[in-house]
């Protein structure tokens, strides 16, 4: 189904599969090199959503015995490496002739930098850090915490002192009163399916997946569930060089009915996100009161003005000036501020119902009956691809509660024949088979207008390769989330607009692989 995806197993169905993986200390010692160090340059990328690193950093490690305190530990030498002026402290609360060996290498090698120091815990209270590391427990720790362990993490959690909070692979004590709380878990090689349950969404904080190269071969192993990270290659075939003949059809027209006279904004972000995705062609059906006012800011686009109901809304009247053009469009994508009005709704209706071309319906659009509608298209025409947040979500569906159901997901995508885009901290595409989540993006997409550029970036993509739009849909997604995540290192997460967003879509593509 979904190529650029690798699977989420539970913590068992993980250790065994790395038991088939990695044989013998030098397979283990590699593979904990290549979590730890790409887990220490990815604390330093995302600090930058805070702040810039300071000059003389300062970070404390939290260290057991087993291997996920050796990748925490290969975490802090990588920052000492990149990072001249870091300082790094080592919290033990085991003793050292208890740690596993590779564990005990990765400790000499941190301590024989010269930058690391062991750190006392009378001092956590007065001491304070710019990033901690949380590499205490693994996948395989049994609940309850020891007495110990709930102590140092209870002073760590409450310390104020603290910026920047991580975890390698799991929060500490997850399923525990006591727990660590993170800003960011790094999952190392295989995302676990404890990250994504929503009741440990206060401690996990955001998920960066580290792939180290466990899924080179399939996976073959039963899963207990249909779930899978996408990861940053989805976007890899908008990074290779176009073929040289080709020209302006080559590559998708999108048509997009979408706004109206009280909400122009949604249109225009559909439009400029649309635009950016690299789609050939774009035809805009706008409100005539402001077609020739857009058609003035995106002069690239065809604008087509629709005439309007008296509240301003996209009039039933103006239907032909669709229909006539249909032939011509290789995906429609129609919703964004379109209001509620009945004749709007039941232009909505007709598209979905006529168009052979796959169809992207946002907002207004994601009405039960549509989804009925949506379900009794001909496979050749293409799919339906709905972006509902939650709340839609159970409009559509009839889910009494706002909890997130993946079954429930897969349900709905299922027997409406459609591809649900589930918005949320993390973003689910559903095909009815499998769910692919994106854990690219964070807390700066939680502000008005983002769902329209994210709906654009789908609509311009699927446009482009309407026989693959579920991948294309993939990779609207991760791209969103990936300009969201660079604007917020650039500018930070707070005083930004939303817009602002589509300036890192093109810097994406171009940054090293």
């Amino acid at each position: 189904m979904m190529s650029s995806t690798h699977p989420i197993l539970t913590p068992e169905e993980s250790i065994n599969w790395e038991k088939q993986l990695l044989h013998g200390k030098d397979a283990e010692w590699a593979a904990m090199n290549r979590a730890g160090r790409a887990v220490g340059r990815a604390i330093l990328r995302d600090f930058q959503e805070m702040a810039p690193l300071p000059s003389q950093p300062r970070i404390l490690v939290l260290m057991n015995k087993g291997h996920n305190t050796g990748d925490a530990l290969l975490a802090a030498d990588e920052i000492l490496k990149l990072h001249a002026g870091a300082e790094v402290h080592v919290l033990l609360t085991a003793d050292k002739r208890d740690m596993r060996t590779l564990t005990r290498r990765a400790f000499s090698e941190l301590m024989d930098t010269g930058r690391a120091t062991l750190f006392n815990l009378i001092k956590l209270k007065h001491t304070s850090f710019d990033i901690v590391i949380d590499g205490l427990l693994g996948m395989q720790f049994h609940l309850p915490l020891r007495d110990e362990l709930l102590g140092v993490i209870k002073d760590v959690n409450e310390h104020k002192g603290i910026r920047f909070r991580v975890s390698v692979d799991m929060p500490t004590g997850v399923g525990d009163a006591g727990a660590f709380r993170a800003d960011f878990t790094y999952a190392t090689g295989i995302a676990k399916v404890p990250l994504f349950k929503p009741a440990n969404a206060h401690l996990v904080g955001r998920v960066r997946y580290i792939d180290i190269g466990f899924f080179e071969a399939p996976y073959d192993g039963a899963r207990e569930v249909a779930e899978n990270i996408l990861k940053p290659g989805v976007v890899d075939p908008l990074r290779r060089l176009r073929p040289s003949h080709s020209d302006k059809r080559t590559y998708g027209h999108l048509f997009v009915v979408s706004g109206s006279r009280s909400m122009p904004g949604a249109l225009l972000m559909n439009i400029k996100a649309a635009a950016r995705s690299g789609a050939g062609l774009i035809t805009a059906f706008a409100p005539e009161s402001v077609a020739a006012q857009f058609a003035a800011v995106v002069p690239e686009v065809m604008w087509v003005p629709w005439p309007e109901t008296p509240e301003g809304g996209l009039a039933l009247e103006g239907r032909h000036l669709l229909i006539e053009r249909l032939p011509r469009a290789s995906a429609v994508l129609c919703g964004s501020g379109i209001g509620r009005e009945p004749e709007t709704l039941q232009l909505v209706k007709d598209i979905v119902a006529e168009a052979k071309v796959p169809v992207i319906l946002d907002a207004d659009a994601l009405m039960p009956e549509v989804a009925d509608i949506a379900a009794k298209r001909d496979a050749s025409s293409g799919p339906v691809v709905m972006t509902p947040h939650m709340g839609e979500f159970m409009r559509l569906s009839g889910q009494a509660d706002s909890d997130y159901d993946a079954e429930k997901l897969l349900q709905f995508s299922r027997e409406k024949r459609v591809v649900t885009v589930l918005k949320g901290p993390y973003t689910r595409i559903c095909d009815g088979e499998q769910t692919a989540i994106s854990a690219f993006g964070g807390p700066v997409l939680a502000r008005g207008g983002s769902g329209d550029l994210l709906a654009g970036l789908i609509g311009g993509l699927v446009a482009q390769t309407p026989r693959d739009a579920v991948e294309a849909t993939c990779c609207g997604v991760a791209l969103h989330g990936m300009a969201a995540d660079r604007l917020a290192r650039t500018l930070g997460q707070v005083a930004v607009s939303t817009t602002q967003l589509l300036d890192h879509v093109g810097p994406v593509l171009r940054e090293p692989l």
